[in-house]
């Protein structure tokens, strides 16, 4: 899984991407998909429509907003189907919001 962070402030603009940037990520996605390699992902909304749930002793605590001690927050998700790192990392490196944001490559228990 590739899991993208983006820093709050960034998100919290809410500002729409550019239209060089909207077309960077539909060839990359576009690409992936013919080779194969992205099989699925999501857009998260911002950090600020989050509600973070524990239970701890039995109780439900529901916190509004997400609770991280850090600028980055996710913001979308994609599942890449990769021979093995190497490939995760050289499709990843590629993608546009590589150069903002950063990225997290977690594989899937099998």
């Amino acid at each position: 899984m590739l899991i993208h962070y983006i820093d709050d402030a960034v998100l919290d603009a809410g500002e729409a991407e550019e239209p060089a940037e909207t077309a960077e990520r539909e060839a990359w996605d576009a690409e992936m998909h013919e080779r194969g390699i992205l099989v699925g992902g999501g857009v998260l909304r911002p950090p600020r429509e989050t509600s973070t749930l524990r239970v701890r002793k039995g109780e439900v605590l529901v916190v509004d907003g997400p609770f991280a001690e850090t600028k980055e927050q996710i913001a979308g998700y994609s599942i890449l189907e990769c021979a093995d790192l190497a490939q995760a990392i050289e499709v990843s490196s590629r993608h546009p919001t590589a150069r903002y944001g950063t990225f997290e490559l977690r594989p899937y228990w099998d």
